[in-house]
């Protein structure tokens, strides 16, 4: 370490905020919420507990079913196993890796038609590649479907001019 990163922490050591709270992950909430464009952030010490929590939020328990992608990071995947819910995969585009639309769009058609609709739709940015967070919004937001964004490999990526994960809506988690 040198430079800022070391002033940073040093500056950290100084304040005895070491962890999991203080001025500096303050900070970091703030100018992440302001570089994202989100109005709210939590730091924590991973993004699969970020998962963990975001899946909490929506009432992901027993019994539920949580669509994620088949090519992802074991740790946006097993906050659905922590939970008791089962996670149901639909595969990836060939464009972008990330979860195909389409795909989705037959899974839920055919889901809703039996009422076994998921609790949520958990959406991962692979290598630093946006999903296509338009058609997913759309194919979610029509049968009321939560989508989570694990963009936790694009921090720094935009899709159609907005940053990763910063889906516009509040149905959107960013993790």
């Amino acid at each position: 370490m040198n430079g800022e990163v070391l002033a940073f922490v040093q500056e950290t050591f100084a304040s005895n905020w070491i962890a999991p709270l203080g001025p500096q992950v303050d900070a970091f909430e703030k100018e992440f919420c302001e570089k994202v464009g989100i109005a709210h952030a939590v730091a924590l010490n991973s993004g699969t507990a970020a998962m963990h929590l975001a899946l909490r939020a929506l009432g992901v328990g027993a019994g539920d079913e949580v669509i994620v992608p088949s090519l992802t990071f074991i740790g946006g995947v097993s906050p659905v196993l922590f939970q008791g819910a089962r996670p149901s995969f639909i595969d990836s585009d060939r464009l972008s890796w990330n979860m195909d639309p389409h795909l989705l769009h037959e899974e839920l058609a055919c889901r809703s038609k039996t009422n076994r609709l998921p609790k949520a739709v958990i959406c991962t940015d692979i290598y630093g590649q946006c999903a296509d967070y338009d058609a997913i919004n759309e194919i979610c937001s029509a049968w009321g479907i939560p989508v989570l964004i694990d963009a936790a490999e694009a921090l720094g990526a935009t899709y159609k001019g907005r940053n990763a994960g910063a889906g516009g809506e509040v149905r959107h988690l960013l993790i």
